[in-house]
């Protein structure tokens, strides 16, 4: 099963994407969005960007836990992944990130 973004509205009103894997696990979630021209474009950015490793931005939260950020060539973030226990777990996260979202489809939640 391939993976999907899916595009939403959350409760303030403003547009979000998800990526989800294969598998259905959520692996980046977007910023919010006031035109759902700007989630595409935002999602379009993510499928440019994933598969260079160095846009990657790695983090050890002060919990200890891990997680990544997605940057854009300007250094803007475009997504954020959740968190993860172990650092192998996030970086497995940025591997499924660049295997999924340059041919993901885009979907509207329900």
């Amino acid at each position: 099963m391939a993976g999907k973004f899916e595009v939403f509205r959350d409760k303030a009103g403003e547009h979000r994407f998800r990526l989800k894997a294969g598998n259905g696990e959520v692996i980046l979630t977007s910023e919010g969005y006031s035109e759902r021209s700007g989630c595409a474009n935002g999602i379009e950015s993510v499928r440019r960007n994933s598969t260079d490793a160095g846009r990657f931005e790695k983090i050890r939260t002060d919990s200890g836990m891990y997680r990544f950020n997605l940057k854009a060539a300007n250094h803007q973030i475009i997504g954020t992944s959740q968190s993860y226990a172990s650092e192998s777990g996030r970086d497995n996260g940025i591997v499924s990130v660049g295997r999924n979202a340059p041919e993901a489809e885009v979907v509207e939640a329900n």
